[in-house]
Formats: C-alpha cells, sequence, structure tokens
C-alpha cells in the first residue's frame, strides 16, 4: 500500500506504471487491476470555473490516506492499492487524483477502488478554494459520486 500527496504535477500514467513494475509478489497472482483518474473540471454548481486551490492540512490527510487504504485491505482481499493525490494549483484538465487497486478478482478491486475514492471525498482533509469569473469561493460540499 501507498499513499502519496503531490504538490507538483500528477501524470498518473507514469505514476501507474512505476508503480505496477515496483509490485511484490508472485507473477499471475493480480487478475484484476482497478483504476480511477479524477480530473478538475471548469465547471461547478453551475458556475465557469478558471482554477482551484487545494488546502490540506499535510500530516493529517497523509494519516487519512493510510487509514482508508488499511480499511480496504481488512475489508477487501486486496493484493495492494496506491493513491496519489495533488494539493496546491490545479487547472482545468488536471489531474487530481489516482486511485489504483490490485486484486485477484475484479468484484474487490472495482468494489476497493470506488470504495477508496467515496472515503477519500468524504472524510480525507482537503479543502477546495475555486477561482471564478466573480472572485472566489470555498466549496463547501463535494459533488455525489
Amino acid at each position: 500500500m501507498n499513499s502519496v500527496v503531490l504538490e507538483q504535477p500528477l501524470d498518473p500514467w507514469q505514476w501507474l506504471g512505476r508503480y505496477e513494475q515496483s509490485l511484490q509478489g508472485t507473477p499471475g497472482q493480480t487478475g484484476a487491476t482497478a483504476v480511477f483518474v479524477g480530473s478538475m473540471r471548469d465547471f461547478n454548481q453551475g458556475d465557469a470555473v478558471s482554477g482551484l486551490f487545494l488546502e490540506h492540512y499535510p500530516g493529517m490527510t497523509q494519516c487519512c490516506l493510510d487509514d482508508i487504504q488499511r480499511r480496504a485491505v481488512e475489508r477487501w482481499d486486496l493484493i495492494d492499492s496506491l493513491i496519489v493525490h495533488r494539493v496546491g494549483q490545479l487547472y482545468p484538465g488536471d489531474p487530481i487524483v489516482l486511485v489504483a487497486v490490485w486484486s485477484a478478482h475484479r468484484r474487490a478491486a472495482f468494489e476497493a477502488s470506488r470504495w477508496l475514492m467515496e472515503e477519500l471525498k468524504s472524510n480525507v482533509p482537503l479543502w477546495k478554494k475555486e477561482q471564478l469569473v466573480a472572485g472566489s469561493r470555498w466549496v463547501e460540499k463535494n459533488t455525489p459520486g
């Protein structure tokens, strides 16, 4: 398991490729890999959004990411998981988050991937400040999955 909070641009496919090469275990053990990549939209709540600043509390954010990964491994039979999340200034189209899960079977991989993403959106201390044409605003709640 590995989770990373990243302050520089995220290339999710590069991260995924490097991490897959480092996976330990018996060849053929992994039967399924589920991957989710979330990117910044240029709209929210009916308004155009030109940028986003993602705030976090470093120690707490990392602790929460590690905890949700630990709980996912307890709940599903996972071989491994990876979460990489951007913080700082972002622009429309920028990748924000990568969640990847490896398992022997697709059901566990799909379910754990979705659960990790929903837990991340709901319970990890990350705060979004959107830049709009008419100023800026803090996002009060996340969009539904």
